[in-house]
């Protein structure tokens, strides 16, 4: 035990709570009834420099599940505020997440956020139960390592805990905790927070924190808030490029729910997509269609936009709109260059964004799945077009498979090269709600099993993993009835 909590350190949150407690709380755990592991993550473990055997102990279950905090351990939660589907909505905060505090990792001494999600309420609960359920609990541990897995920035998940303490939402359901790292917990809104209330010293002090911590190369460069904000720019475009290129949807893309550092955030009523379209809406809750597949990069910049105007009394706002206009470029040449590599282009050329495009608009036509359309693409050549299957249309795929094909013949790769090269870009599994329903239904009935083969699978998206081949195949019927809204 001592391995894991002796290293959490104490010295930033009481510094950070310091200026009058206007960052965040002081909470204490509230624990779950007869708390049992799920799963503990031993990859994440190892790069966090942590015995993977001390995930065993339970006194670490205590600590996990809320039921026990080390004495010299200062839980606290986070306020911040934010926009919520285009409105402002004040403040909000962790209202069911609480930071036990900071992990030392590496030779640099890099700090991870050690956080607890559904340990109980805090300050910034409003009047709900700072509860976690079981089902919303497998998601996101699922998911977050999902995405590390594709590459993909994201907070990750050290364990998950189930428990008899039950949960009271649509029907009752058992109460779970997620151990989730980060990098960092800032957000867009944490900044917004303090802008709106009026305290520009509290931005001022907010961003000289995270610059302390994430850059302190910048520590004394006049420039050092405009290379915050640039680099919040660029690697959210970045982020959500990446998103493009799987499939991803966000489903809740609110300016509380963006990470100031380009991490992907707040796991919540995600989906990936099964056959490609754009219209797609993951979110049973966003009835307008707001935060659609096709409108992330838009919301990408509006969020942005909402930041620039939270650090206005930081920097210029000619500074901000010349670095709110390198957005698009950036999205766009990230967004290439990954499609691209996914049809097997060794780099950029004219004509190949149209290439792309026919693509994507001839999959949208045909309804064809964006995930085993492009894995089975790799094997795609002059003699094996098998891959065409995938369509109704026939004739429009030829059309575009010989202009693929004479792509292909002006560059140097062999056909097995390309294979080799796709397979590393395009996955073979992506955690479909239809899988992580199968684990969900498995988990109530107390069988954890298929939470650890997904954990196992999606750590490594790439590899084949015959003992999960029955997920690499199209989603059974029933998966289009699967409804996640915002309390997913």
């Amino acid at each position: 035990m001592s391995l894991f909590s002796d290293r959490l350190e104490q010295h930033f949150y009481n510094a950070f709570c310091s200026k009058d407690n206007l960052y965040c709380a002081t909470v204490i755990p509230s624990g779950l009834q007869e708390p049992r592991w799920v799963s503990v993550n031993r990859r994440l473990a190892e790069q966090l420099g942590i015995n993977p055997a001390e995930l065993s102990n339970p006194v670490l279950l205590d600590m996990m599940s809320g039921n026990a905090v080390p004495a010299h351990l200062n839980p606290i939660a986070l306020v911040y505020s934010g926009h919520q589907f285009g409105v402002w909505a004040g403040q909000l905060g962790d209202g069911r997440a609480m930071t036990l505090g900071e992990l030392s990792v590496g030779p640099d001494g890099e700090l991870w956020d050690i956080q607890l999600k559904g340990a109980g309420t805090t300050p910034y609960s409003r009047f709900a139960d700072g509860r976690a359920v079981l089902r919303s609990s497998i998601r996101e541990y699922l998911c977050s390592e999902a995405m590390h897995g594709l590459g993909i920035a994201t907070t990750r998940a050290l364990c998950l805990v189930d428990s008899k303490t039950a949960v009271y939402r649509e029907e009752v359901e058992p109460g779970a905790t997620v151990c989730r790292v980060a990098r960092s917990h800032i957000r867009f809104g944490s900044f917004e927070h303090f802008h709106y209330l009026n305290q520009p010293e509290s931005v001022r002090a907010l961003a000289d924190y995270l610059i302390q911590r994430q850059f302190p190369e910048w520590r004394e460069d006049d420039n050092r808030y405009l290379n915050l904000f640039e680099n919040a720019v660029t690697q959210t475009a970045i982020m959500v490029a990446h998103w493009q290129s799987v499939g991803f949807c966000h489903g809740v893309m609110n300016t509380d729910n963006m990470s100031i550092i380009g991490d992907t955030i707040d796991y919540g009523p995600f989906g990936f997509l099964d056959r490609y379209d754009p219209e797609f809406i993951c979110n049973h809750s966003d009835s307008g269609g707001r935060y659609s597949f096709k409108n992330q990069p838009s919301i990408g910049l509006w969020n942005l936009n909402a930041l620039a105007t939270a650090l206005m009394s930081v920097l210029e706002s000619e500074q901000l709109i010349a670095v709110l206009k390198t957005y698009e470029p950036t999205f766009l040449s990230h967004y290439r260059a990954l499609m691209a590599a996914k049809i097997g282009l060794e780099s950029v050329s004219e004509g190949d964004e149209q290439l792309i495009n026919q693509l994507l608009e001839l999959m949208q036509r045909n309804s064809v799945d964006y995930t085993l359309f492009f894995r089975s693409l790799c094997n795609f050549n002059d003699a094996d077009q098998s891959v065409r299957d995938h369509f109704i249309d026939r004739d429009g795929f030829d059309q575009w498979a010989n202009m693929y094909l004479q792509r292909l013949q002006r560059q140097a790769w062999s056909d097995g090269q390309r294979r080799d090269q796709m397979r590393k870009v395009n996955p073979k599994y992506v955690l479909r709600n239809y899988m992580a329903q199968a684990a969900i239904e498995k988990a109530y009935a107390g069988d954890y099993s298929e939470v650890e083969l997904l954990l196992t699978v999606l750590q490594s998206p790439f590899e084949e993993h015959p003992e999960a081949h029955h997920y690499a195949g199209l989603p059974p019927d029933w998966a289009e009835k699967i409804s996640v809204s915002c309390s997913s």
